[in-house]
């Protein structure tokens, strides 16, 4: 068992939890698979692992470029908070995990090695389970893996290692297989067919958010246009380009709460230099927004085509049908660029507003609200929302789901302790679901496992009995999908 254990979490630090390297490696085995040239083989390889290292550049720098924001909010008011965000999260069981439960974090890689072979399973078995997609983020299986340690131990405390570990592998593992799976229709209607779904925190959350625009969509009187339908007048045209309009939102977005926070604050913090222009730097850490957007998109462009043509191999030779699910953000290749900047925007807006009523209530656990759930959550919610719904759909629905972010994280934190430790993962599907999950778990105990191990395995039962002519269409010939599609749209004229 130690073997097997120190084996995978070389793996697991190596390559499941760098992505660039996961994909790289799906797109190698994907392409030998197709029985390719050692050469196209060796070029496909590389240019998916730098695409998604430019992937991650972007991503970071995002995340980065928000510090000031995070740690000011935090220290300039004295916030003793608790910060929403899946490392913070992370770290948040690291440091508790052994103090409130006796148990390491090395258990954590064996839950991960467990529950991904399950999906694999799963998928393998698709004739009967009905499942068509694999999580691949491996880093963001690590942090989901963390979090679910740590709810699952909270409700069954005194389990011994391997009885803990197979429910976790159960729960996690087929919520990693239905959470891809409900994101397979939408995702190849957004990139028309590109070949994968999502694999992150929130996909019951924009599963169900662009279900709810397509529903909004058809009983509005009016068309719902899309962001990518409206051209602005006048002066106003400037917003027709997505890098113009992301720099100018975020100016004003950055460039208000940067002045609250002051200088003086700043150059205290050690981020800005005392002799530097405070003005200069407001514009510059707003710009580098864009920049870092237009970065994570370039990364996008150049290592998706890669990763859908070589899947084909594996999909043909090991797991027909199957499509890799991967990070949120590739997204934001497709659809309007502009999406993003607003669901961004209308996520902040109700993530600030539930931490506004959090303090008024003077509740007794505190949220800061952490970049990841409040840009990634909310622009992909965006996407898929303006995708389905138009531009109304786009700004109501990461509102919604940034106050849901807030509200349920500090519910499921401060009862389970994981505020004490400073942080939780925070993203729509642990605010949401995952605390349903343990409430199950805490009051009925073995029951509540086989209620969620049912509903979660009855999910794709549903979709396919809902939709079997085009059920495996959609990823099997996606030309052919659309085809039916269309012919169902003239007839329900």
């Amino acid at each position: 068992m130690e073997v097997i254990r120190t084996v995978w979490t070389f793996i697991v630090n190596n390559i499941i939890t760098q992505p660039a390297y996961f994909i790289g490696l799906i797109v190698l085995l994907g392409y030998v698979l197709l029985r390719k040239p050692w050469y196209d083989v060796l070029a496909g390889t590389i240019k998916a692992i730098v695409g998604y290292l430019i992937l991650l550049v972007g991503s970071g720098g995002l995340v980065n470029n928000f510090r000031p924001i995070l740690v000011g909010l935090k220290d300039r008011f004295n916030l003793d908070a608790m910060v929403i965000d899946p490392y913070f999260g992370q770290n948040a069981v690291t440091a508790g995990v052994e103090e409130v439960f006796g148990r390491t974090f090395g258990q954590v890689m064996i839950l991960v090695l467990i529950a991904f072979i399950f999906n694999i399973i799963l998928v393998a078995l698709k004739k009967y389970t009905k499942f068509r997609s694999i999580f691949t983020t491996g880093h963001v299986q690590v942090q989901q893996a963390s979090t679910a340690f740590w709810l699952i131990l909270f409700a069954f405390p005194l389990l011994g290692e391997t009885p803990v570990l197979l429910i976790m592998a159960l729960i996690l593992g087929l919520y990693w297989a239905v959470g891809t799976n409900l994101m397979v229709e939408p995702t190849q209607e957004l990139t028309d067919g590109a070949g994968f779904s999502i694999a992150h925190q929130q996909m019951f959350g924009t599963k169900l958010f662009s279900w709810l625009s397509e529903k909004m969509a058809k009983s509005s009187k009016k068309e719902s246009r899309k962001l990518e339908d409206i051209e602005f007048p006048g002066f106003l045209s400037i917003f027709n380009e997505n890098m113009v309009a992301t720099a100018l939102l975020m100016t004003l977005f950055f460039g208000t709460i940067l002045v609250i926070l002051g200088k003086e604050y700043l150059v205290g913090a050690g981020f800005l230099a005392a002799d530097k222009s405070f003005f200069f730097y407001i514009i510059t850490t707003s710009l580098n927004f864009a920049v870092y957007l237009a970065i994570l998109q370039l990364g996008v462009r150049t290592f998706v085509a890669e990763l859908s043509l070589s899947f084909h191999g594996i999909s043909q030779r090991l797991l027909p049908g199957a499509v890799p699910g991967v990070d949120c953000a590739v997204a934001y290749g497709f659809g309007s660029p502009n999406a993003v900047t607003l669901g961004f925007l209308f996520g902040a807006l109700g993530q600030f507003l539930a931490i506004g009523t959090l303090i008024l209530l003077r509740s007794p656990v505190l949220v800061v609200a952490g970049f990841v759930p409040v840009f990634f959550d909310n622009a992909t919610i965006a996407v898929f929302a303006n995708n389905k719904g138009g531009i109304r759909a786009a700004m109501l629905w990461p509102f919604v789901a940034g106050l849901m972010q807030v509200w349920g994280s500090a519910l499921i934190a401060g009862w389970v302790g994981l505020a004490a430790y400073g942080g939780y993962l925070g993203m729509w599907d642990w605010a949401v679901i995952w605390p349903v999950f343990t409430v199950l778990m805490k009051y009925l105990s073995y029951a509540g496992v086989v209620i969620i191990a049912v509903a979660l395995f009855a999910i794709p039962q549903i979709q396919y009995r809902l939709n079997k002519d085009r059920y495996f269409l959609v990823t099997e010939d996606y030309e052919a999908y659309k085809a039916l599609k269309a012919a169902d749209a003239r007839e329900g004229e």
